[in-house]
């Protein structure tokens, strides 16, 4: 998201939002199949044949609550974020756009979404406008071989994928000055703004199509795998493992990138997040769903590492050859086991 200080959108809240549209407003907007309050409908963030999602109400305002997949459980600003595959500042700005609140100190004039045109509301809705985003490169410093260092990321690898550090970057017409670390994904013609010591990380304009890592696949290959972040495909990269990540990890592949990837590579491995330390571990439900559905293999940081994915993995234990022997021998016990089966 915008890369801001805190106090110029002090006033871009979660209370100020909700003072001049209300929760059930939000939902009916984005939540394009709410119909009424407790009524259950098929989910639009997962594929669901039989309706088992319905908002609630909740100490005093209104929940999505999917009880054929309990991880999708939000409030109508965590809806917004599972949807688009944002963060929160991002979904309080999208509100923002939307529906012309007009609480941001900077306004963007682009709308992020398009809204349910069926909902009859006193909110003037403006027409869904492309998001355009433009970057100013800046040199490859010092600071920036440290900081990629740490996950064995060269800067040879780094340009292979497309990563380039920036020093502003612009979201249609406004202009934002980024924090010394700040870097940008190019994704197809797609692009993602991380900036990894700033309150807000993230800032795109990709979308559920764009797949990171997918451009530098070799046409074939023994072992294909798919993480969570570009940061962990080029660690593995690094490694000698091919890898690819959608954006984000709650979101289901579609069949035919699947089939493909079955055609160009004999074995398909998820590798996402084992967040052991909480209640929700949805990188490794997700990761179950996956391999259920598509029937492929999943590999996973064991607990006893403490570290939940592979770029936190080196990160911590500074052993190329360790990581590179673990994710080995998984692979390999999984793919013969699958192949006994």
């Amino acid at each position: 998201m915008p890369i801001i200080n805190r106090d110029s959108d002090a006033h871009l809240c979660t209370e100020k939002i909700l003072e001049k549209i209300s929760a059930y407003d939000i939902f009916k907007y984005y939540c394009t199949v709410f119909k009424n309050v407790k009524e259950k409908f098929c989910s639009e963030l997962r594929g669901d044949k039989n309706p088992s999602a319905s908002i609630i109400e909740w100490k005093s305002s209104l929940l999505y609550k999917d009880f054929g997949y309990p991880e999708h459980t939000f409030d109508c600003f965590g809806y917004i974020m599972a949807k688009y595959s944002c963060g929160f500042y991002d979904a309080l700005l999208i509100i923002d756009n939307d529906f012309n609140l007009n609480l941001a100190s900077r306004k963007s004039e682009i709308n992020f979404t398009m809204g349910y045109v069926g909902y009859k509301s006193n909110i003037k809705i403006q027409p869904k406008q492309e998001t355009i985003i433009r970057k100013r490169r800046r040199k490859w410093a010092k600071e920036d071989k440290e900081f990629w260092s740490k996950y064995f990321i060269t800067k040879k690898t780094l340009i292979k994928f497309d990563v380039e550090p920036i020093d502003y970057y612009w979201i249609n017409l406004q202009r934002f000055k980024c924090d010394k670390m700040t870097y940008v994904y190019t994704i197809g013609d797609k692009y993602k703004i991380y900036a990894p010591y700033s309150e807000y990380k993230w800032a795109s304009n990709t979308n559920t199509d764009s797949i990171q890592g997918w451009d530098q696949l070799p046409a074939t290959g023994d072992v294909l795998i798919i993480t969570s972040s570009l940061k962990d495909v080029m660690c593995l990269y690094e490694l000698g493992f091919f890898a690819i990540a959608f954006q984000s990890e709650v979101l289901m592949p579609k069949e035919e990138i699947i089939l493909e990837l079955k055609r160009r590579f004999a074995n398909i491995i998820i590798f996402y997040d084992n967040d052991f330390d909480k209640e929700e571990n949805t990188g490794q439900t997700m990761a179950n769903k996956i391999c259920s559905l598509y029937s492929v293999q999943n590999i996973f940081l064991e607990p006893e590492f403490e570290t939940k994915d592979i770029s936190d993995f080196v990160k911590t234990y500074r052993d190329k050859e360790l990581a590179k022997s673990l994710i080995a021998q998984d692979i390999l016990k999984k793919c013969i086991k699958y192949e006994e089966e």
